[in-house]
């Protein structure tokens, strides 16, 4: 077959289906599958809005199905509901004056930071236009694990928590459902280790746990090379008075705060760089929780602590979308931590899925 001929066919072919296509239209139009067609038929070019209009899809079907009433058939409209599946993050914007707020960054630090006494945080360690168009979104509903969950600290207990039972009892029963959750909810798959190193033969043993943590995370990093995030997920010690709890639709959550380390010391208002600790990622660190602040703030007013800054690196160089958080305290109940997961899930999504 000569290349004008075998053209020729590919043409007649591509007119044939766009003659079905038109002539099926009217079909398709009352039954909500005109969207669909268009999905298929023309990616990319058709708005996202559109795609995931619910409303516009159902509107065009009612009328049909009100027709259809009082008729037998082998398939009425009362069967069937046209819809698009409904966007699982909802669309949360970010006023602009919180967007031009941010880029002083006076403002910035008093009201999106504590800064430990012995960090130094200075203004050229972020940029936030730049670190609010970083692109951390992952791979939805794969096959292998996108995100991992696991605790520096995982014998880390809440106040009614009754650790002989088990590790569940406490944070690390708060990570399983974090989990469930965004696996279930929101189709990111999800790696949960629950390696314990802040014990040593049987003992609570705080010092050396993040040295004990990394050979074995590292290990699971090479051996789930589709890995991007990584959650070092811990609850905070607080004095015995003070409780970390806020309302979210109706239930009492646990505060969460984010975490950073910046590898930097301030000594007598000089930097300098924290001995031994070092991490090409802090750019990327900084930029992941300043993005994940804004969506929890935007979302659910008073659920975030401001962001911590420490001087030190904990368990943050291994990946650049890597974030400790810490969820509520010893003060807090298991039900308090276990709620909070429900909005956190949320901002997760919106960060790593891109509905933003």
């Amino acid at each position: 077959m000569g290349k004008k001929e075998k053209q020729a066919r590919i043409l007649r072919r591509n007119l044939l289906g766009m003659l079905v296509f038109v002539v099926a239209l009217p079909v398709l139009w009352p039954m909500g599958g005109a969207v669909f067609a268009l999905q298929e038929i023309l990616p990319g070019q058709v708005p996202k809005a559109e795609l995931t209009d619910t409303k516009a899809v159902t509107a065009v079907a009612e009328p049909q199905a009100k027709q259809q009433n009082g008729k037998k058939g082998l398939l009425g409209m009362e069967d069937i509901t046209f819809e698009q599946s409904k966007a699982d993050v909802a669309d949360v914007k970010i006023s602009e004056q919180e967007l031009q707020n941010i880029q002083d960054f006076a403002y910035l630090k008093k009201n999106y930071y504590v800064v430990d006494h012995r960090t130094a945080f200075l203004p050229e360690d972020i940029d936030t236009q730049k670190a609010l168009a970083k692109d951390f979104t992952i791979e939805k509903n794969s096959q292998e694990p996108q995100v991992l969950i696991f605790h520096t600290h995982a014998s880390e207990a809440f106040a009614d928590s009754d650790m002989t039972k088990g590790l569940d009892e406490g944070i690390c029963g708060v990570g399983e459902y974090l989990k469930e959750l965004l696996e279930q909810k929101y189709g990111i798959s999800v790696l949960h280790h629950e390696g314990v190193y802040d014990m040593v033969n049987g003992k609570g043993q705080i010092t050396g746990a993040y040295e004990r943590m990394e050979p074995p995370i590292r290990q699971i990093l090479e051996e789930h090379p589709s890995i991007k995030v990584c959650i070092d997920m811990h609850r905070d010690g607080v004095a015995e008075g003070t409780k970390l709890v806020t309302n979210i639709n109706g239930k009492d959550c646990a505060q969460v705060m984010f975490f950073n380390g910046l590898c930097r010391l301030n000594q007598g208002g000089n930097p300098i760089p924290a001995p031994g600790l070092s991490n090409p990622y802090i750019e990327d660190n900084l930029a992941f929780s300043l993005q994940m602040q804004m969506q929890a703030n935007a979302r659910f007013p008073n659920f975030a602590r401001r962001i911590y800054l420490n001087a030190y690196r904990f368990s943050l160089h291994m990946k650049p979308r890597s974030t400790l958080i810490e969820v509520g305290a010893q003060t807090n109940t298991k039900a308090e931590a276990r709620n909070a997961m429900e909005p956190l899930a949320e901002v997760l999504a919106a960060v790593l899925l891109g509905d933003t």
